[in-house]
């Protein structure tokens, strides 16, 4: 987590994130990133609204020291702190329904509660105090189960050789309206806004499966490359990777077959 607090604090995330978090209300939240000035991903988040000028953002992945670090460049004479949330711990638990999906139950201090599931597979991600009687140690199969759900679900959980390797519409971060296209500037905004609507997005992600995946691996019809693996579950069997957009006769990876099948829609979100 990055804690960002201070009169300029939504005015400097509207400026470098890729979503419009000036139209968030205290209590809500979206999926957003940021971005290289050539438009590709660095970083896929959460970006939530605790009230008028704090924010937190839920960062799966990219080291947030580094990403803090590379953040702080930018903030000139800005009134703003960045922080690492200090007192606030993020755990799986119990199944909480919230008012809305962009919407978080409790606020503005922990805990807080945010639904990532849907009715066929209920999951809660809670904020929780340090020291709260209610946190179980660390469970790695736990984690794994996690991921391999956040995958199902088409959110990018990006590895460091997959970071600034694709803009958001290849990695179809508009089904989970993670950027906008009416907001003003932000870093790699043109590219963004040309590749949509010059329609020069031609690859997409897909979910696949298959055995032995790994991130960076190629995708193959017969001996042409199609595709990129992106992300993948721990035990290598189903994975996120970028295809070019269309029909695709069966398809390998490493010689090994693979096969394509459907995003579950729990982390969709409308534009």
């Amino acid at each position: 987590m990055i804690a960002v607090s201070g009169p300029d604090a939504g005015k400097f995330l509207q400026a470098q994130l890729m979503s419009d978090v000036a139209a968030l209300a205290p209590g809500q939240w979206h999926w957003s990133g940021w971005l290289t000035p050539k438009g590709r991903v660095i970083a896929v988040m959460a970006v939530l609204r605790l009230d008028e000028d704090r924010f937190l953002l839920l960062v799966p992945d990219h080291p947030v020291d580094a990403l803090k670090a590379a953040l702080q460049r930018f903030l000139f004479r800005s009134k703003l702190v960045l922080d690492d949330a200090p007192g606030w711990v993020v755990a799986a638990g119990p199944h909480h329904a919230t008012p809305a999906p962009d919407r978080f139950d409790g606020g503005p201090t922990p805990p807080l509660a945010l639904d990532l599931g849907d009715p066929a597979q209920p999951r809660t991600l809670w904020l929780l105090p340090q020291g709260d009687p209610a946190l179980a140690p660390a469970d790695v199969a736990l984690e794994q189960r996690w991921r391999a759900t956040d995958l199902a679900y088409g959110l990018p959980r990006l590895p460091e050789d997959q970071r600034e390797a694709w803009t958001p519409q290849m990695l179809s971060l508009g089904r989970l309206a993670a950027f906008s296209l009416r907001k003003g500037c932000y870093p790699g905004q043109e590219i963004v806004a040309r590749t949509h609507y010059l329609g020069q997005a031609k690859r997409e992600l897909v979910r696949i499966l298959g055995e032995g995946l790994a991130s960076g691996q190629a995708v193959k019809a017969a001996e042409a490359a199609v595709g990129t693996v992106v992300c993948t579950t721990a035990d290598g069997r189903e994975g996120l990777a970028v295809l070019t957009a269309g029909e695709h006769p069966p398809l390998t990876v490493e010689g090994r077959p693979c096969q394509l099948t459907g995003l579950n829609e729990g982390l969709a979100r409308q534009p």
